[in-house]
């Protein structure tokens, strides 16, 4: 996914536990976070409302990817404060056009503010 956007020419930045995700994004507010289903440390429903109850990071748009496409499951991650699902594996195309979304959400709201 990292690679894929990278491609696209989105600045990517990734870290390899939730702990280290949590730790960067003290200081940094990226336009969009995408978070794996499985992420060492941390159950990814956990790591999205850690983030959407911060208020520093809670307008910060998440899309939670996860190889479960179950609707309950889904329903969950929208209920934790996802604000796109994306099942595993996924048309990159699909990938692509999430994060356009997201990223044109989060700069409207930033141009709102």
């Amino acid at each position: 996914t990292a690679f894929r956007l990278d491609l696209l020419g989105y600045q990517v930045e990734s870290r390899d536990s939730a702990e280290r995700g949590l730790e960067w994004l003290k200081d940094h507010l990226p336009n969009v976070v995408i978070v794996d289903h499985v992420l060492p440390g941390m159950d990814g429903m956990e790591f999205i409302n850690r983030l959407s109850n911060d208020t520093r990071t809670s307008d910060i748009p998440i899309m939670f990817l996860s190889t479960n496409g179950d609707l309950d499951d889904v329903q969950k991650a929208y209920n934790a404060g996802a604000d796109e699902y994306l099942v595993i594996p996924y048309d990159p195309v699909v990938l692509e056009a999430k994060v356009e979304r997201l990223t044109s959400a989060a700069t409207a709201t930033q141009a709102a503010k």
